[in-house]
């Protein structure tokens, strides 16, 4: 028989360690939440509110953009 799950997950952990890596622990959004999609919409509304009334910031994303664009194709 093979090694076991926890042995595995023990090695794996052990090599990123010793590359350099260290675990770390997040926590997010559940997405399944009541209200989570409302929120979504409320928060992306009020981003786009404040972005269309920043010039400067639409000039950027306007020259951002261009430079993405590659006319040697």
């Amino acid at each position: 028989m093979g090694i076991s799950v926890n042995e595995r997950v023990r090695k794996r952990r052990e090599n990123l360690r010793a590359s350099g890596f260290k675990p770390i622990q997040i926590w997010i959004a559940d997405s399944r939440a009541p209200g989570f999609l409302e929120e979504c919409d409320r928060q992306v509304k009020l981003v786009n509110q404040a972005d269309s009334q920043d010039a400067d910031l639409l000039d950027f994303l306007d020259a951002a953009a261009a430079d993405l664009v590659d006319d040697d194709r």
